[in-house]
């Protein structure tokens, strides 16, 4: 395994727009998580970007699957790869006015979480009041994981923030963070990875994400 070919599929995946992307303007961001695994010949990386599609209509995890080894599929995401994260959406959105609170506590994974809003607050604030407590609800369980994965490949790498670029302006390829991470898929090195870059997957650093 060389880093060069783990960039290579990264770029391409930027390139027909299936590259992870926080500031998507349909999506507004809400939370992510990465995850690498690799073994002596196989690697996989999985980006989580969890996010309020209003034209879904729903908090949706998106999961962005790359690898040498995929079981299904092609690198970067399929229909399998949007996990809808919110059971009780119709009671959730107002139905006369859309993206608006419309009152009561929000289902996810059968469980009935209450927040601190009003009816006709902004639905988007009020899901992300869904992190940093309840983001394990949100985010992928091992099976939702390991979809397209092998199973047995061990997990080397987990990230809850770190520096995503802004792949409308930057290739993966020119990524200190995704450099990084490539060296450490293809090496094995955990030392590989030693960001400079300040962190900046919290969604407040997204503030165009959702504004289509």
């Amino acid at each position: 395994m060389r880093a060069e070919e783990i960039l290579g599929q990264f770029d391409a995946a930027a390139g027909a727009f299936v590259f992870p992307d926080l500031g998507h303007v349909y999506n507004y961001a809400v939370d992510a998580r990465l995850h690498g695994y690799r073994d002596a010949e196989r690697w996989a990386l999985v980006v989580e970007v969890v996010g309020y599609s209003p034209r879904a209509g729903n908090v949706v995890d998106v999961l962005h699957v790359f690898g040498n080894c995929l079981t299904q599929g092609e690198p970067g995401f399929e229909d399998g790869d949007f996990l809808e994260r919110v059971e009780n959406w119709a009671e959730v959105e107002n139905n006369d006015e859309p993206e608006v609170y419309s009152g009561g506590p929000v289902v996810v994974r059968g469980q009935a979480i209450a927040v601190d809003a009003e009816p006709g607050d902004e639905l988007v604030d009020v899901l992300r009041q869904l992190t940093p407590e309840h983001r394990e609800l949100l985010l992928a369980d091992e099976g939702e994981l390991r979809r397209r994965i092998p199973a047995d490949l061990p997990e080397v790498l987990r990230l809850d923030e770190w520096h995503q670029p802004d792949v409308v302006e930057t290739q993966p390829s020119e990524s200190e963070v995704y450099r990084q991470i490539a060296e450490l898929l293809a090496t094995g090195d955990l030392s590989r990875y030693e960001p400079t870059e300040v962190p900046n997957t919290h969604w407040s650093h997204w503030p165009d994400s959702g504004s289509l």
